[in-house]
């Protein structure tokens, strides 16, 4: 089943197409849009009035506030330094530690940004599309390209 039975799912949550998504151990708050082919992992919270856009991922450790903007194929990630196997033999939930990730209230991530883990993306910031995120974004700010880089933006 594409939705789990351990999915908290708040008032008048959208989910267009819920053969075409996967939720399990997540808690999604009131009048939430989801997109067709979302993946949202468990622990994860998305707060009130979101919309996750389709093809977007949201793993372990993720916290979205209320009012934000997820756009299409946004990609968040949990470990710093994956591996398949740790000591010949593949790696299981106890050999790693999720690194947690919040987006603030009002917050918009452009289509194809991909959120590094352990950074936080400031109230009402803006990410590119297209952008890779790898530091904190500051309230309001608006980045785009590799944040931060010689070659990403911020625009303010």
């Amino acid at each position: 089943m594409p939705i789990a039975a351990d999915v908290v799912l708040g008032a008048n949550v959208t989910i267009r197409h819920p053969s075409l998504v996967n939720l399990y151990g997540c808690r999604i708050g009131d009048e939430v849009k989801i997109g067709a082919f979302v993946e949202i992992q468990k622990g994860v919270i998305v707060g009130d009035r979101c919309k996750i856009s389709s093809h977007s991922f949201l793993c372990e450790g993720v916290t979205i506030e209320a009012d934000v903007f997820v756009g299409h194929g946004v990609m968040f990630t949990n470990d710093p330094y994956p591996r398949a196997t740790v000591n010949g033999r593949l790696q299981g939930e106890a050999d790693w530690t999720v690194v947690p990730t919040v987006v603030r209230r009002g917050a918009s991530i452009g289509s194809g940004a991909v959120i590094r883990c352990g950074v936080t993306l400031g109230e009402h910031s803006i990410i590119g599309a297209g952008a890779v995120v790898t530091h904190d974004v500051p309230a309001h700010a608006i980045v785009a390209g590799e944040w931060p880089c010689a070659t990403g933006r911020t625009i303010v």
